[in-house]
């Protein structure tokens, strides 16, 4: 395929150019769902005039659909999609990067979405599209599925659909709840999930972070106790993977302990642990829910996290070892492959 490719690319340089913008068009209305055309011309950075023809030969080739609502893919268009999307990644070397990530940190699995979604809104929804299939990939019948909270979950969530492989599935809350917009908080995106798959869910309605008294009084209710079993138990983890700074205002951390994980050098944060450059947990929140030996035990742990400011702090995470699965996006990515050499042996 790539040899095709370099020959596509020295004989007919405007071909892989056009071919690159209808995918991107047909990429972003498979996305968004159904889009207006000013709005789809602003998120590509493209006149109106231009997309306009362009909207007009998909529309001619039965990939796109219209009506007053808006724009929105065909079934042809989808399936088209699905077969161009190898294509597409060698040819925007998205392929050599999985490729390169995946050896760099060890991991089973690896998929880069073009795009930075730190300032762009449709990457972080692609970013939740492409975990959304990688959990389908490797989710098995009657699974126990954990997932964590954060906008790039809720994402994931969104971008689930009914599934015969989900429907025996349980959906369960990694860890208690931040406090945060309710659409953001694991038990909401556990929830959700199961909807759209035809899973089940149990829920965990506790605060994230507790004191040890706090801690230990809860542990003893049977209720919790019973759900927490639950949790423990899963058998995938999809998790999301922030910055230690901003996780620790997130989470209203003392100043004492701010200052702490600064001094000790937290980088990153992922499932109530935070992790310094080279990998090592510097810090963790007492949370009700999935523990560090937990996961250790989990058979597949799916990290989805992208964005340029994040790539640092992925690799952090990703160096401490519990990963199978990365989804990120190429921004990410670059960064990530910028601090991979010093990744332990």
């Amino acid at each position: 395929m790539r040899e095709i490719l370099d020959i596509q690319k020295q004989l007919l340089p405007d071909l892989m150019d056009v071919m690159k913008k209808r995918y991107s068009i047909l990429r972003h209305i498979l996305v968004s769902g159904v889009v207006g055309r000013r709005t789809l011309a602003s998120s590509l950075d493209m006149t109106e005039r231009v997309l306009r023809g362009e909207v007009d030969f998909l529309k001619e080739q039965g990939l796109l659909e219209t009506d007053a609502s808006g724009m929105k893919i065909s079934e042809s268009g989808r399936q088209l999609l699905e077969k161009m999307e190898p294509l597409i990644k060698v040819a925007f070397g998205l392929t050599d990067l999985e490729e390169r990530i995946a050896e760099a940190f060890g991991l089973i699995h690896v998929v880069v979405v073009p795009g930075d979604s730190d300032n762009s809104s449709f990457t972080k929804k692609e970013l939740g599209r492409a975990g959304a299939a990688a959990l389908r990939k490797f989710v098995v019948k009657d699974d126990v599925i954990a997932v964590t909270g954060g906008s790039t979950m809720a994402q994931v969530a969104h971008h689930m659909s009914i599934s015969s492989r989900m429907k025996g599935s349980w959906f369960v809350p990694a860890r208690g709840g931040l406090g945060e917009s309710v659409d953001m908080q694991a038990n909401t995106i556990a929830s959700t999930m199961a909807k759209k798959t035809g899973g089940k869910y149990r829920l965990l309605h506790v605060p994230d972070h507790l004191g040890e008294e706090a801690y230990q009084t809860l542990m003893q209710d049977p209720q919790i106790q019973e759900v927490v079993d639950v949790v423990r138990k899963c058998r995938i983890v999809v998790h999301g993977i922030g910055d230690a700074m901003v996780m620790a205002r997130r989470r209203k951390v003392d100043q004492d302990t701010t200052r702490s994980l600064q001094a000790e050098g937290a980088l990153a944060e992922a499932f109530g642990y935070y992790f310094d450059r080279q990998g090592n947990v510097v810090h963790k929140m007492p949370t009700v829910g999935l523990r560090l030996d937990d996961i250790q035990k989990t058979e597949v742990v799916i990290g989805v996290a992208g964005g340029k400011s994040k790539g640092e702090a992925i690799a952090s995470v990703l160096r401490h070892g519990q990963e199978d699965v990365l989804v990120t996006d190429e921004a990410a990515a670059l960064e990530m492959m910028k601090h991979a050499v010093s990744r332990p042996s």
